[in-house]
């Protein structure tokens, strides 16, 4: 009976009705996340935003740390969605950008920021900074014209993310010394977003560098070990440490414990050049954390500014960044720039004319965690090599972080394009007797 079923079975046949049986699963997956895909992009058509133009008082000795919970109280929007709001809605996590600028050498402090949420922004900015200004402005990025090869201007531009694992702090401004910690003693103080503000004041005409740092709560995940399931950044912080101390753990018989029942104990002796790891982790593990993507972007009209000079200015934006690495333990490092690193990559220069309109396209719109479809496949490496897909990788960041990234900065930096105001322009009390 067996050979006569063998004689008679049609391996064509049988694969044909396996993958007939089977078919209907994975489309239905795939049908499934570009339904989801369509929804989030009507939802973020639907989007209003609003681009805040912060001027600074002249007198200001306010820590980074009111920067954290103006972050604290506006940007981390904490919650959970359900099956309607996320495949019938397609609603998405809001994101906030924070951007500094340089045109010509003047420098502006923006934030973008959905309109629905502007009045908290706004009312978070002048709890903290009382004297400051708060103004919507027209968004600057839409008076430089798209990128075209032989165009009127040069453009680069970069993404950074973190170096090693997200949970391993950069340098923070609480490393810079107590003064940055309390605010007292202006002169004293090192502010660590200084060397960026200063070398955006001394841009040349013709120069523009833009800085966007783009965030949400976080809602990054990491596969865990420990538990089998996908954790977010506390359980992947809990996870690295075990990694860490795990050539240093002993596992001990404890000596109470009754011989048809054995439990063991754990004794870890770290060694003194662990510790800072340890003590860096879990620090980072108690604040609140955001999903961050940070890219850059340097112009330069070729009426003014030489090829020459345009490569100096590629070549120092890359630097941006330096001084808040702490190479030990964590820094930023750049990926997905808009150049190729051997000249065979792309002899007619399509590719990268491409990169540069998607780079400029992607920070006109603040792309960073809902990107076209296209982009979230994974390509073998061979396409990678000449077409590199430039997929956007964002990273965990604490308020700490955030903070020392992006804040306002005191009297101690006096760059003199930066604009300061006198006092906040504020309407009168509406009880003064007439």
């Amino acid at each position: 009976m067996l050979a006569n079923f063998f004689e008679s079975f049609n391996i064509v046949a049988f694969l044909f009705k396996v993958v007939g049986i089977l078919m209907p699963f994975p489309l239905a997956y795939v049908a499934v996340n570009l339904w989801h895909h369509y929804r989030n992009e009507r939802f973020i058509e639907g989007i209003q935003w609003v681009l805040l133009e912060i001027q600074l008082p002249r007198e200001m000795n306010k820590t980074p740390a009111a920067m954290e919970l103006v972050f604290s109280n506006a940007f981390y929007h904490k919650s959970s969605k359900g099956f309607w709001e996320l495949y019938i809605q397609g609603a998405v996590w809001f994101w906030f950008s924070l951007e500094m600028i340089s045109v010509d050498g003047k420098v502006h402090f923006f934030i973008r920021t959905p309109s629905r949420i502007r009045d908290l922004v706004e009312t978070q900015i002048y709890g903290q900074f009382p004297q400051a200004k708060v103004t919507e402005v027209e968004d600057y990025v839409y008076h430089v014209p798209q990128y075209k090869k032989n165009g009127s201007f040069n453009m680069w531009g970069c993404e950074f993310t973190k170096k090693k694992h997200d949970a391993y702090p950069i340098k923070t401004y609480k490393d810079w010394g107590d003064e940055m910690k309390t605010g007292q003693k202006e002169e004293f103080k090192i502010d660590p977003l200084t060397p960026t503000i200063e070398y955006l004041g001394s841009l040349r005409k013709g120069e523009q560098v833009w800085i966007q740092i783009i965030v949400r709560q976080s809602l990054k995940t990491w596969h865990s070990h420990r538990t089998g399931r996908h954790e977010k950044i506390y359980e992947a912080a809990i996870d690295e440490l075990f990694r860490i101390t795990a050539p240093y753990t002993r596992h001990q018989k404890n000596e109470d414990s009754p011989p048809d029942n054995l439990t063991f104990a754990k004794d870890i002796r770290t060694p003194e050049p662990i510790k800072p790891f340890i003590k860096a982790v879990t620090d980072h593990m108690s604040q609140v954390h955001y999903d961050c993507g940070i890219r850059v972007v340097a112009i330069a009209d070729k009426k003014y500014i030489t090829d020459e000079r345009f490569n100096n200015l590629r070549r120092e934006v890359r630097l941006l960044f330096r001084q808040f690495s702490s190479p030990s333990i964590n820094e930023l490092h750049r990926i997905n720039s808009t150049q190729f690193d051997a000249p065979w990559s792309d002899p007619t220069g399509l590719a990268l004319t491409k990169m540069k309109k998607k780079m400029l396209d992607w920070y006109r719109l603040r792309i960073f965690y809902n990107v076209p479809i296209q982009y979230n496949f994974k390509y073998p490496n061979l396409i990678k090599n000449f077409f590199p897909p430039g997929r956007p990788e964002i990273f965990v960041v604490s308020s700490e972080e955030l903070a020392t990234l992006f804040h306002f900065p005191g009297m101690v930096s006096e760059t003199p394009t930066f604009k300061r105001i006198e006092s906040r322009i504020a309407k009168p009390p509406s009880n003064l007797p007439s």
